[in-house]
């Protein structure tokens, strides 16, 4: 196999597919670093040797999205040689190689950001809705598909239903939270439609408020108040938020509808502040019993 003339017309092949002249120049690079590396003719290369290869890019401290980059550089190669040069060629990745993509940590909204974030919201519709993200933990979707049956005000508790994975969970709701669901269901439309937050405006006007359209309004008040907050920065932050008050971490996967503790754990590892409190408070109790044994134990002064 000339693989010059093969790199040459796989480098056409990119581009009659549109990559950017960016992203040809990246996958030229790889293939070359690949195959000067490989021992074996093209043909003979076996997912064994792709493997060790991969070895070799993990001890050059690579970072697991750049190995990935570079196996999908290796399999489209091969795919090209198969369908454009009709190469009987079996390509030696396979999708288990990929290696696994840290899950980035959430992150949470501080105070400064959400004061600024609220203090520019005056409907009380996009309130309420906000409120039901940063106080009851709600996602967005679980927030466009809420109905007037779901809210218990008398326990205070909010029933949600069909959320992720199909499941049901019971959450609760603040005072503040409650409040501001309160003021915007006093002035809701009368309608036949139980959904809770309907449009206001235009063609769709008393319909069911979308989940596109609840994100639009959150990008509208972001730009509005100059910060960076998503509806799911601030189903993050009631949680960490949560775990800095001292919550049990089994009680907010309960309230997020986390499947798997694994998930709410992540939680533990950005929430200093929690850690900071546990040591402290468990610190002051032990040295403050020791404090009791020593006086206990030093014997009466004699005259």
């Amino acid at each position: 196999m000339d693989l010059s003339v093969s790199i040459l017309n796989y480098r056409r092949y990119l581009k009659r597919r549109n990559y950017s002249a960016h992203t040809v120049k990246n996958y030229l690079n790889r293939l070359k670093l690949f195959l000067g590396w490989l021992p074996v003719p093209v043909e003979a290369a076996t997912s064994a040797y792709v493997k060790q290869y991969l070895d070799h890019l993990l001890e050059k401290h690579l970072a697991p999205k750049t190995i990935n980059e570079y196996l999908l550089v290796i399999r489209s190669f091969y795919r090209y040689l198969n369908e454009e040069e009709g190469r009987d060629v079996e390509s030696p990745t396979t999708r288990k190689m990929s290696l696994r993509m840290a899950k980035p940590l959430p992150r949470n909204v501080r105070q400064s950001e959400l004061d600024l974030f609220f203090s520019v919201i005056t409907n009380k519709r996009d309130r309420a809705m906000f409120m039901l993200m940063l106080r009851c933990g709600l996602r967005v979707e679980e927030v466009a598909n809420l109905e007037l049956g779901d809210i218990d005000y008398h326990c205070s508790q909010i029933m949600v239903r069909s959320g992720k994975g199909g499941k049901d969970r019971t959450t609760y709701f603040s005072t503040e939270a409650g409040s501001a669901l309160a003021a915007y269901l006093h002035i809701r439309p009368r309608t036949k439609n139980t959904r809770i937050f309907l449009a206001e405006k235009g063609t769709f006007r008393g319909k069911p408020l979308s989940v596109r359209g609840i994100q639009k309004r959150m990008e509208h008040y972001s730009r509005q108040s100059r910060t960076s907050i998503t509806c799911h920065r601030l189903r993050h932050t009631m949680a960490t938020q949560l775990l800095n008050g001292g919550a049990d971490i089994v009680t907010i996967q309960e309230l997020l509808g986390h499947s798997e503790i694994e998930l709410t754990m992540r939680y533990s590892r950005l929430s200093n502040l929690k850690t900071q409190h546990d040591y402290y408070r468990v610190m002051e109790r032990l040295e403050t019993q020791n404090d009791d044994t020593l006086a206990a134990e030093v014997p009466p002064i004699r005259n």
